[in-house]
């Protein structure tokens, strides 16, 4: 006979726990506390179980026989809803501790194993400081789209647009890894591409008028600083690699015989290994700094120790020294000056100077192509890019060429 909810309030407690049956193996047992409690008995596979549905009056008279009728769905479907319970159970335990914090630190231990550059790594780890406080206590799978605009629009609103557009990609692939893993089943971050204000792009401020190049030249002929620093001046715009790929450089890395630089992918922005080659001008400079004795490793030391190389701030603040201020010129303008009056020249190939430039082709068949079709032209070009500087820098008269490729 199934039980009425009146006669539930009325049930007393015994010395020794009892049962009240309800309907298809529900009942209740009732405690020496007094603590009533909804119990499921069913067999499995010819095995008697039982399982634990709840305490009244929390779960209803009403709700316990919808839980039952729940677990026998499950039998008739071939399912123990003993172990089901158990395994959900398992399952929210390890996910309310398996938390954004958690994963954002697993999947950056991961992006450090696969080799991933050291100013990688940190600023990876500075991006998931930025949202820690917001996600980095939630369970991985439960973050919404909700919060983690919230933790975005902070950064927003304090003017950080380009960063704020990163952070998002950078939780965008901590989601992503989560799900990969079976920590989550889906990526809140990919529903709010555009819900961003989109940064202004920027460009490094460089000098391009061959005239005011040739007075920068003849500035930096004249720094008086440390002397590594003066040299690595002096070097920058003949090899227009990037700053940081630059101040990193090592002996071990140069063959001099060879006139050759080779940097290993690890250092450089698109993780593909560049070969510079090196003109007459820069050897002899590379020669004149290993005539200094240093002996460390790195070819540009910083100040008070030769095991880490010279801080990204000292070129530029050179420059600043020398006068040029910040929307005049930058380091990483020996780039824009190379592209711009190489390309003006009309004598090199434009895939001979986007090579020597480091450029990703999106073509990956086509770039391992030109990384090889083109070596000898940008072996000529170096040099003349090299005479064509110091004639600058002389303050000789230049003529434009009146000629360009066939």
């Amino acid at each position: 006979m199934a039980i009425k909810a009146l006669e539930i309030s009325r049930l007393q407690p015994r010395t020794t726990a009892y049962k009240v049956a309800d309907d298809h193996g529900l009942y209740l047992q009732i405690q020496p506390s007094g603590a009533k409690l909804w119990r499921f008995k069913f067999r499995f596979r010819g095995v008697e179980k039982k399982l634990s549905i709840g305490k009244y009056p929390e779960v209803s008279l009403k709700a316990a026989r919808e839980k039952r009728d729940d677990a026998r769905r499950m039998l008739s479907n071939g399912i123990d809803p003993a172990a089901a319970k158990r395994q959900a159970i398992v399952e929210a335990t390890i996910g309310a501790a398996t938390t954004f914090r958690l994963v954002a630190d697993e999947f950056v231990d991961k992006m450090e194993r696969e080799g991933k550059k050291a100013v990688t790594i940190k600023k990876a780890r500075w991006f998931r400081d930025l949202v820690d406080q917001d996600i980095g206590h939630r369970p991985v799978s439960e973050v919404t789209p909700h919060e983690l605009l919230n933790a975005l629009r902070k950064v927003e609103r304090k003017g950080h647009h380009e960063t704020a557009h990163r952070l998002r990609a950078f939780a965008s692939r901590v989601f992503r890894y989560a799900v990969v893993t079976l920590r989550a089943k889906d990526n809140p971050a990919d529903l709010l591409r555009g819900a961003l204000t989109a940064p202004q792009v920027t460009h490094h401020a460089a000098i391009l008028d061959p005239k005011l190049v040739g007075a920068l030249l003849r500035s930096i002929e004249g720094y008086s600083g440390k002397q590594e620093t003066h040299i690595a001046l002096k070097i920058a715009p003949h090899v227009f690699v990037r700053p940081g790929e630059l101040r990193q450089a090592e002996w071990q890395e140069f063959d001099l015989d060879a006139a050759v630089w080779r940097i290993p992918a690890a250092k450089m922005k698109m993780a593909q290994p560049h070969a510079v080659p090196l003109s007459t001008q820069v050897i002899g400079l590379l020669r004149q700094l290993r005539g200094l004795s240093n002996a460390g490793s790195f070819l540009f030391p910083a100040f008070h120790t030769t095991r880490r190389c010279m801080s990204e701030n000292t070129l530029n603040s050179a420059l600043r020294r020398l006068g040029y201020g910040g929307d005049e010129m930058t380091s990483h303008g020996f780039r824009a000056v190379a592209s711009t009056l190489l390309n003006e020249s009309g004598l090199w190939h434009p895939d001979a100077i986007e090579r020597s430039l480091a450029h990703k082709d999106p073509d990956q068949v086509r770039a391992a192509y030109h990384r090889g079709a083109h070596w000898a032209e940008r072996v000529r070009m170096m040099q003349w890019w090299s005479d064509y500087l110091d004639q600058l820098r002389d303050g000789a008269q230049i003529l434009t060429p009146s000629f360009r490729r066939a």
